[in-house]
């Protein structure tokens, strides 16, 4: 089950293609949906779980908790709707389409894509753009 709740003032248009697009992106990697909780909330909110749980004193645009198991995928998703905003700004980019890029990243770490050396990073964009294109191509 995908779940989406709201810290901020935000919230997300058409909820339930969202959630079957995760869906299919989670099939689409060989494995199947668990409980995933996307929670939309601001800067303070996402910094304050970066430090707490984390012990990183910077901001972030998403923060993910993997409690996956034998192939099922669960766990947080923390989005700041602040970062995402400016992110869209910086890199000149329509929000939804920023936003949606931040959403699949969660689920891509939960299969397994890293970012932390350059070919990851590489890999992972690549993925990014492969998901996002079951969204916009079926809806």
């Amino acid at each position: 089950m995908i779940d989406f709740h709201y810290e901020t003032n935000f919230h997300l248009e058409n909820a339930s293609a969202y959630r079957e697009w995760i869906e299919r992106v989670i099939v689409s990697e060989g494995f199947q949906p668990g409980t995933i909780n996307y929670i939309f909330c601001d800067d303070d909110y996402l910094h304050r779980i970066n430090v707490t749980y984390l012990d990183h004193d910077t901001l972030t645009d998403i923060i993910s908790f993997d409690y996956s198991n034998q192939g099922e995928l669960s766990g947080d998703i923390f989005i700041s709707i602040d970062r995402v905003r400016e992110n869209s700004k910086e890199f000149h980019t329509e929000f939804k389409s920023e936003l949606s890029r931040v959403m699949i990243h969660g689920v891509l770490h939960y299969c397994g894509y890293k970012d932390k050396t350059e070919a990851e990073e590489q890999q992972m964009r690549a993925k990014e753009e492969e998901k996002m294109a079951l969204f916009h191509v079926e809806h």
